[in-house]
């Protein structure tokens, strides 16, 4: 099996379902090298030169370069899709929800509930999320859980590049509105990926890892912390389950809770900010429908509520650290 970063496996999913369905359109900023600016077209391909490659194959007329209005590109491929065709808009960064929330919230959402299921939504938007980068507080920030909160949204949150690629062509096939988060530090990543097509069904989790002592369930970028951190338990003589939930709306809740009864121990790591967060969702989910499994109270290791820091020192402490996370699971076996 071929091996590719995270920002290929993205580039060949987006290639291929392009090729195969002439209604896949794509609109964004700088996805074609910047509209109106001097030099070669295709020079960018996104900030992060995802979309690289993809105008030389289907032109202009496919490939949409946007004005700097997250407003106007959001809402045009709402009304896109709303019409018939499979947009799949470049939302730059997630911190920018904010400029376009309403066409996502109260349109592209509210289709096909609003006209009767006649109305479909087939509209995917790619945002970066994550902190890491030294990017500061505006462009770091992890918010898929405010676009989960909403009623006929789908957030996919690939952890990997096989995923990456598997998850964004079911999103593309998708008749309702996806949010396809990709984290900024992770384009580099190298993992198995197959040259053909092939989907990642939405709502169905992954066991990367059994145990018996602890489970971990982790979101994103997270899996790779996590990682880490049930090494070192391993040393301590305590074996852990990990769980990636692939996508967190749908959430696969049967997996989840099968994990949590088996263990009767849970930590769960989230990148985001604890309050109102996805690891707050699940752990709610596991009290409420696990409660008489559980061996000890079930431990969110999360960011702390505050905005991202610039200062590299201050953004290393606010990540979730396998430090904290293998701290975690020794308190929850302790009990």
């Amino acid at each position: 099996m071929a091996r590719k970063t995270y920002r290929e496996a993205i580039n060949q999913a987006l290639d291929q379902e392009m090729a195969r369905d002439d209604r896949v359109i794509l609109i964004g900023e700088d996805i074609a090298g910047g509209t109106g600016a001097s030099g070669a077209q295709d020079a960018w391909g996104g900030v992060m030169g995802v979309t690289k490659g993809l105008i030389g194959k289907y032109g202009p007329e496919r490939v949409l370069d946007t004005p700097i209005s997250e407003l106007a590109l959001v809402g045009a491929g709402a009304g896109a899709a709303a019409t018939g065709l499979r947009p799949v808009v470049e939302l730059m960064f997630n911190d920018f929800l904010g400029v376009c929330l309403d066409q996502l919230m109260n349109q592209a959402a509210k289709f096909r509930y609003m006209f009767g299921g006649r109305v479909r939504a087939p509209l995917v938007v790619r945002t970066q999320y994550g902190a890491g980068l030294r990017a500061a507080a505006q462009h770091s920030q992890t918010l898929y859980s405010i676009f989960a909160h909403i009623p006929g949204l789908k957030v996919a949150v690939p952890s990997n590049p096989y995923d990456a690629k598997g998850l964004l062509m079911s999103a593309i096939r998708d008749d309702d509105p996806v949010i396809f988060m990709e984290h900024k530090a992770m384009y580099d990543d190298i993992g198995e990926v197959p040259d053909e097509a092939y989907t990642v069904p939405f709502g169905e989790g992954r066991v990367l890892q059994e145990g018996e002592d602890v489970t971990v369930i982790a979101i994103g970028r997270m899996l790779q912390t996590a990682e880490k951190a049930i090494q070192a338990a391993r040393a301590d003589g305590i074996r852990c389950s990990l769980v990636d939930p692939r996508t967190i709306s749908p959430l696969d809740e049967g997996l989840i809770l099968e994990m949590a009864a088996e263990t009767g121990r849970v930590v769960i790591v989230d990148e985001a900010n604890p309050r109102c967060g996805v690891a707050a969702d699940i752990a709610s989910l596991i009290c409420e429908q696990a409660f008489g499994d559980l061996q000890a109270p079930v431990v969110k290791v999360t960011a702390p509520h505050t905005p991202v820091p610039f200062a590299p020192v201050l953004e290393d402490a606010y990540l979730p650290s396998a430090e904290r996370i293998a701290a975690a699971i020794k308190q929850v076996r302790a009990y």
